[in-house]
């Protein structure tokens, strides 16, 4: 496997975690699941930088985020599939 574009921790996880220095805008991006080792491809519909997160499948308001097989936040504004999650549209649930 080359170099991934996204790490994902946990195969029940939702988001990816970009590893390269900035998705484009359009960008086919190769994620790597940590877990079990598997590959998968998922399009960047917006520019995502470093350490920020893509969504790996439409989430709805309130949904919860799983990042590193836990609970991270609740979605605060709908995410489609390859969107930036982000303070914009993820809450903690703690408050």
């Amino acid at each position: 496997m080359s170099q991934p574009d996204l790490i994902i921790h946990d195969e029940k996880d939702n988001v990816g975690v970009v590893v390269i220095e900035t998705t484009k805008k359009g960008q086919e991006c190769n994620a790597w699941i940590m877990e079990n080792d598997k590959t998968i491809n998922i399009n960047s519909t917006n520019a995502v930088p470093l350490g920020h997160k893509i969504a790996l499948k439409d989430l709805k308001e309130g949904d919860t985020i799983l990042k590193y097989g836990h609970d991270i936040g609740k979605v605060v504004k709908s995410i489609k599939k390859g969107e930036h999650v982000h303070v914009h549209n993820v809450k903690t649930k703690k408050w």
